[in-house]
Formats: C-alpha cells, structure tokens, sequence
C-alpha cells in the first residue's frame, strides 16, 4: 500500500509536469488552428493511441451498462466542457494567466468532496491549498499577468474550472471500478465526438484550407500524447489512490514548471521574487499532504 501511494505521488507530479508544457503547446497550435479543431484533432490522436495500445496489452475493459450514463458525464465535464472552457480560454490570454487561474481548482475541490462523499478535510490539507494558492499569486504578481489579456478568455477559464472540479469528483466514482487506460479512453473518444457538430458547423470550412508548419504538427502530437493521454492516465491513477484533496492541490505546481521551463526554453528571467513565490508553493504542497497526527507528533516532540 505505501509503494502505491509513492507511486500515486510520481505519478501526479508528472502529470502536472505534462499539463504544464500544454500551455506552451496550445499557442504553438494557435498559430494555424482554432481552439475547436485544435480539442477536436489532439482528442482524436489521443484516442487512437490510447485505444491501441490498451488492445495491444488487453487493458481495455468492458463498460457495464449502468455506467455508461456516468462516463458520458465524465467526458461532458472533461474534456467537453474543461476544453471549451481551457483551449478557448488560452487563445484569449497568456500562458502563466491560463496556468494560474487553472491552478485555483484546488480552492473547490475539497468542498466538493466534503458535499459528495462526506469526507472530512484536515485543517493542515486547507492551510496547505491557502498557501500553495498564495505562492502562485506571488509568482502572476512578479510577471505583470493581467497586462494584455481579455476578460473572455478569463471568463472561458472560469468555465473550466467548474469542468474540473466536476469531472474530479466523477473521476473517483468511476476510477474504482475501471482502470485508467479504459476511462481515459472511453471519456476522450466521446469528448471527440461531442466536439465534431461543433466542428462541421464552424471550422471545416476553414480547416480544409490550412497548411500547418512542422512546428504547429509537433505541438498537437505532444498534447495528444502527454496532455491528453499520458497525463490523464497518471492523474487518475492518483486519484484514485490520494483521494481528490490531496492528488488536485498539486495544480498549483502548474505555474511553478511553467516557469521553470520559461526559463530554459525562451530564457525569461527567475526573480527573487519568483523563486519565493514557488518556495511557498511547495512548501503548501507538503503541510497539505501531512496528515493530521504527523503534525501532533512533531508538536509533542517539541
């Protein structure tokens, strides 16, 4: 059981880590495309890899029948309505406000599994979030973040964070009775299909015209593959094994890689400021994963 939860840890900060080069992804793909066909062709790759590989190693499993209306849920919160709200968000703002405002989730989660599931939440988990949350404001602070972004893409992000939170507190229903390979799966091939009206009614005409670089092609197979496959497969995984609380407050690393990255990739600059915001991150990341007797034993020993 301890080698799981060790695992559930690896696991979910290399989804964020995934998550987190999206951002950076998704503008390459805004070069050529449209928030819309861009869901609609990352959702449909993703879902062929990950349908093939699962055949290949005959990980994918039946779907009962009273749980289809469950998943068709899952797959309208996310990616439906996550990516309606996240890609059409970006294509309004900048990268570091896309990733901050996302990285709010963690904020609701746990209201939301205190009402569903009745699971109480540890004072140390709550103090973790504030601070983690308060961390990723230091570092939007540092970066003058409102300047040049619409309050439509704000708006869309908005969108997306009630997505997340629903699809979180769905993702546990379903997690214990189905792995990760077959939810993945199943939610991102009727989340392609609910795009594709969408689709034919606004952007054939146009996608038929385009020509996309090497640059823009390499972006959406990197989303395809770590994104929306890769990412998801490891999150609900962790999901299933932290709990929504604990495994969701790691969406405030987000803004943390997204400026690591920043850094090696286009060389923006880390500030003092910067790096006190991202030691206040993680340091809420941890006091939040600390459970409650741990904290009691170190105030004894004191």
């Amino acid at each position: 059981m301890q080698n799981k939860t060790r695992l559930a840890y690896i696991c979910v900060v290399l989804s964020m880590i995934c998550w987190s080069m999206s951002f950076v992804w998704i503008k390459i793909v805004f070069q050529s495309y449209t928030p819309i066909t861009a869901t609609l062709i990352r959702l449909i790759l993703s879902s062929i890899m990950i349908i093939s590989f699962s055949a290949i190693a005959k990980k994918l499993q039946k779907i009962r029948k009273e749980d289809y209306k469950w998943l068709f849920l899952l797959a309208f919160f996310e990616p439906f309505l996550y990516f309606l709200g996240e890609t059409g968000g970006m294509f309004y703002v900048s990268p570091t406000l896309g990733s901050v405002i996302i990285a709010t989730i963690p904020l609701f989660c746990p209201m939301a599994e205190l009402f569903f599931y009745k699971e109480k939440v540890s004072p140390s988990l709550y103090i973790g979030i504030i601070m983690s949350v308060i961390g990723v404001s230091v570092i939007a602070l540092n970066n003058n973040i409102m300047e040049g972004n619409s309050m439509k893409g704000i708006y869309l992000l908005c969108l997306a964070i009630f997505a997340g939170i629903g699809h979180s507190v769905l993702i546990r229903k379903i997690a214990r009775k189905y792995n990760a390979l077959t939810i993945v799966a199943t939610q991102n091939t009727i989340g392609a299909l609910l795009f594709l009206p969408i689709f034919f009614i606004f952007d054939y005409s146009t996608f038929i015209t385009i020509t996309p670089s090497r640059e823009v092609i390499e972006a959406i197979i990197y989303l395809s593959i770590f994104a929306s496959s890769l990412a998801f497969i490891l999150y609900t995984f962790s999901i299933n094994h932290l709990g929504i609380s604990k495994a969701v407050v790691f969406c405030n690393i987000i803004p943390v890689f997204t400026a690591i990255f920043a850094y090696f990739i286009v060389g923006e600059e880390i500030t003092t400021v910067k790096v006190i915001g991202i030691a206040i991150v993680v340091s809420g990341l941890f006091l939040s994963q600390v459970k409650p007797s741990k904290i009691k034993e170190v105030c004894r020993l004191r």
